[in-house]
């Protein structure tokens, strides 16, 4: 081997050294000790921290021990069995896992089901049932607002809450005048139901069943 001081590097040897060093620390500390023959080191796991979660769901009170990392989507799906609101992109983008809390919209995926003791909770299922729809679902059904359906949960709690939001005279991004009570306008529809997505383009129509229902031409 010659002496050090006549070793030749080229610039891609010392390129290829140092990728391999940044990769060798990237690497998770077992699989490291993996790498170089030494045992492995047991992975720390540690148990879920529980709280009792109580809230009232559809007019039916529950008490439920979740993990404190639930979401309130999966505590409505997962252990109440409410599958009506869907988890689609569980980003909060999507919209739809809109459901009803204290009479306010929310995206369900990004809300901790421990937020909510002691919370009154609507989803779907708690709107109407096939036999005694809401005016809302009627509405949907009669104008044709869904085509797969998947989003429609969604887009019924959010434009029932909607509606109750002009009726409480809550503004929008695009409300006029802040002194006025605020009007269902093609603006204000459009802005406010602007968090539910429906990947099938039925908005025309999702958009008639809220005219519909709001007494106003659609």
């Amino acid at each position: 081997m010659p002496p050090f001081g006549e070793l030749k590097l080229s610039r891609r040897h010392v390129l290829m050294a140092t990728a391999g060093t940044l990769a060798l620390g990237a690497m998770p500390g077992h699989a490291r000790a993996q790498d170089l023959g030494r045992p492995t080191p047991p992975l720390a796991v540690g148990a879920p921290s529980l709280a009792n979660v109580s809230f009232t769901v559809n007019g039916v009170s529950h008490q439920l021990d979740l993990d404190t990392r639930t979401t309130l989507l999966d505590a409505l799906r997962e252990h109440l069995n409410l599958t009506g609101s869907k988890k689609g992109c569980d980003q909060g983008q999507c919209g739809a896992c809109t459901v009803i809390v204290e009479g306010r919209r929310i995206a369900s995926c990004l809300s901790l089901a421990i937020m909510h003791q002691g919370d009154a909770i609507t989803t779907i299922e708690g709107l109407g049932t096939p036999d005694n729809m809401h005016p809302m679902q009627a509405a949907f059904v009669k104008h044709d607002g869904y085509q797969c359906g998947y989003c429609t949960p969604g887009q019924i709690c959010s434009a029932v809450a909607e509606l109750d939001e002009i009726k409480a005279g809550i503004p929008s991004h695009v409300t006029a005048d802040l002194e006025a009570m605020p009007q269902l306008t093609n603006a204000e529809l459009r802005e406010r139901m602007s968090g539910n997505i429906c990947r099938c383009g039925a908005y025309s129509n999702i958009a008639e069943a809220i005219s519909d229902v709001a007494g106003r031409p659609a």
